[in-house]
């Protein structure tokens, strides 16, 4: 399985008026493990587009465990689940010190050609390509 994790400490612009993280930057901490990931077999956004496909995100999950706070440790898991006729993520944030579990979530992304612009209803051969040694 290929899988991928991040460390960050939470900047004191996440968080809210409540001192906790706003809902909405989790997907700012996913986005960061998924493209830790798609770096590990060079097909992250810059290869997805040169390989000439880009992969809008269609549908994105989270489950809010426990809050996060400013300057927080966390450690962020991606792990993808799915590849061949999408790229679904899964991700799992938790705090460094502890290893309590903070947040879960998944991400679906599909394959859109660029020059037609239309989805593909399976993932292109780049894809299975970059992704051999982990199959």
């Amino acid at each position: 399985m290929l899988t991928a994790q991040v460390g960050i400490e939470v900047p004191f612009q996440d968080v809210d008026l409540m001192q906790v993280v706003w809902h909405g930057n989790y997907f700012r901490y996913f986005e960061t493990a998924r493209a830790a990931l798609l770096r590990k077999i060079n097909y992250d956004y810059p290869e997805m587009q040169a390989s000439g496909y880009l992969w809008p995100i269609v549908e994105l999950k989270a489950r809010f465990v426990q809050p996060m706070r400013y300057a927080q440790h966390i450690r962020v898991h991606a792990d993808l689940l799915e590849w061949e006729n999408r790229l679904k993520i899964a991700y799992r944030v938790a705090d460094t010190v502890s290893d309590k579990r903070l947040s879960s979530g998944y991400t679906i992304q599909c394959a859109v050609d660029v020059r037609s612009g239309e989805l593909q209803l399976v993932s292109p051969p780049v894809l299975r390509a970059r992704l051999k040694d982990y199959l």
